[in-house]
């Protein structure tokens, strides 16, 4: 019976060709944008945990409350010895000190007077002891022009930051800010080189120094203000994540401490947990989307075509097929239909989406008025349940136009139906 259904449906191509298109150009759509949120939504966390939030964070319960506003002062004194304590009680986390300030860049002229001034974002990390650090930064991928700081004193710059304030390499520059006591504090740098993150929101205007030269410039021996944890495996796992935070925060944290050190997961820091979920949550929006409106243009079809095809259901019905019969086979026609379309549509979007998981998409346009930080070039990600999941749309949307489309022959005469054949 399949089988007579199937050559019944694509030796008639009135039946095939329009539903076929439809069904792979739906299917073919919704696979490739799920595979760019997925892509988009890795180069995010990624970007965003090694920038920003890592997987896990470490802070002061004072830091904490007004974490969106970075108070250095703050963070952790001498927290080598607690920070080793932490590493022992999870050694599946790599760790990662970090101290974020924000500093006023001065560029000095010939005589040593202020030529230029600008605001900037600074990142202290472990400049010469981490490879990892490093990396996590993309300090080497990103490198523009110079090298990587080898000494103290040396500094990388932002690539746009350097020309926007016309410094060439090796110039002296000075920041300018305050300790964690309150007081003014300077400290002279040399740039050793400039850098392009591919963050739009870091690319403005950052500056990436060496933790011990930061220490003593915000006068915090030993310190960092805030501690990251990283998954070795590098995949953020939203339910390892919060069994470790669960577990660290009731063996090292003390509520009535406002020093005392609390873990917090990439997800509770600055509302991000909302976005991921949001961003999770829309292959099931979109395929609701899909399912809808494609059944509304498949059950317009589908009465075109039933009207085309009165005259056949009509002689059908009179040779002793039932109304039943005649709408479960629309129902299995339609099925073909939507499983071969589906498939069809599955293999465009493979084949699409492999040239841009090798080129990526470039979307720094986009990101130049964002704070968000994302890559500028998005690979797309596919994986074999996406595929398989973009399936099951393409069907039920082809099932929904025919079971409405399908309704019509219980509402007609059988000898209307036949009559339609005389005309």
């Amino acid at each position: 019976m399949l089988r007579f259904l199937f050559k019944g449906v694509f030796r008639d191509r009135h039946r095939y060709l329009f539903p076929l298109i439809i069904v792979a150009t739906g299917v073919f759509i919704i696979l490739f944008f799920q595979a760019f949120l997925r892509g988009y939504m890795g180069s995010f966390i990624r970007q965003t945990s090694g920038f920003e939030t890592g997987h896990l964070k470490v802070v002061t319960r004072a830091y904490a409350d007004l974490i969106s506003q970075k108070p250095f002062d703050l963070g952790f004194l001498g927290v080598q010895e607690d920070l080793e304590n932490w590493k022992q009680a999870h050694p599946q986390l790599d760790w990662a000190q970090r101290i974020h300030f924000g500093a006023l860049l001065d560029v000095p002229d010939a005589n040593g007077e202020t030529r230029e001034q600008g605001e900037i974002a600074g990142f202290a990390i472990d400049m010469f002891g981490s490879a990892e650090e490093r990396q996590r930064m993309g300090l080497e991928k990103g490198l523009v022009s110079g090298k990587i700081p080898e000494q103290p004193g040396e500094i990388l710059l932002s690539d746009q930051a350097l020309k926007r304030l016309k410094l060439r390499l090796g110039d002296p520059v000075t920041l300018i800010g305050s300790d964690v006591y309150g007081s003014l504090s300077m400290a002279g740098f040399t740039v050793s080189g400039s850098v392009s993150f591919g963050v739009e929101a870091l690319d403005r205007g950052a500056v990436i120094a060496d933790i011990s030269d930061i220490r003593a410039m915000l006068n915090m021996p030993g310190g960092a203000s805030e501690i990251l944890a990283f998954l070795k495996d590098g995949e953020y796992d939203s339910a390892r994540v919060v069994a470790i935070r669960d577990s660290f925060n009731q063996r090292f944290s003390q509520a009535g401490d406002e020093f005392s050190p609390l873990m917090l997961t990439m997800g509770e820091q600055n509302e991000l947990g909302l976005l991921i979920s949001m961003m999770e949550s829309v292959f099931g929006i979109m395929s609701f989307i899909f399912i809808f409106i494609l059944g509304i243009v498949l059950w317009n079809a589908g009465l075109m075509n039933g009207i085309r095809r009165y005259g056949e259901f009509g002689v059908r019905l009179a040779v002793g097929e039932s109304k039943r019969h005649l709408y479960a086979t629309l129902i299995l026609e339609a099925v073909i239909i939507g499983v071969v379309g589906s498939l069809i549509g599955v293999l465009l979007g493979v084949a699409g989406l492999w040239y841009f998981n090798i080129h990526g998409l470039d979307v720094s346009v986009f990101a130049r008025t964002t704070t968000l930080m994302t890559e500028d070039i998005v690979y797309t990600e596919l994986r074999l349940a996406d595929a398989l999941a973009s399936l099951v749309p393409g069907v039920l949307a082809t099932l929904l136009g025919a079971a409405l489309a399908g309704r019509a022959i219980f509402s007609r005469q059988t000898s209307q139906l036949f009559k339609e054949l005389e005309t």
